[in-house]
């Protein structure tokens, strides 16, 4: 699915979501990875939910995000409660959501100019 033919600013865009790959920008990406306005940090490590572990998670909060996106694939999973609490107990805000809900909120809060993270879960 297509989700922006805006041209980006000073920040990243993901141009479209499939269950398999993910566009940011005009490149295609088909492994896990994490997206902020001007980072891009590509084999993030993690492919499920289940594999979230403090070093993944750790990585994320290194992006210093107020918000972050946690896209689980194709569809909504959520993590272990002690995934939630790590980011909460830090005063990040945590969203769960399939890939492309994730993607389209990424979009709007990044062209807003907030510090959004988006981690995005894809199969290896």
């Amino acid at each position: 699915m297509d989700l922006t033919r805006d041209l980006p600013g000073e920040h990243h865009v993901v141009r479209w979501v499939r269950a398999d790959a993910i566009a940011v920008d005009d490149r295609p990406v088909a492994q896990s990875f994490l997206l902020g306005p001007q980072a891009f940090e590509e084999d993030w490590g993690p492919a499920t939910v289940e594999d979230l572990d403090d070093g993944a998670l750790e990585r994320i909060l290194a992006l210093h995000p107020e918000v972050l996106l946690l896209g689980t694939g194709p569809t909504q999973r959520f993590p272990a409660p002690r995934v939630m609490a790590y980011f909460l107990s830090r005063g990040v805000g945590i969203e769960v959501m399939d890939n492309a809900g994730a993607a389209r909120t990424f979009n709007l809060l990044a062209g807003e100019g907030r510090r959004v993270v988006a981690a995005f879960l894809l199969p290896r």
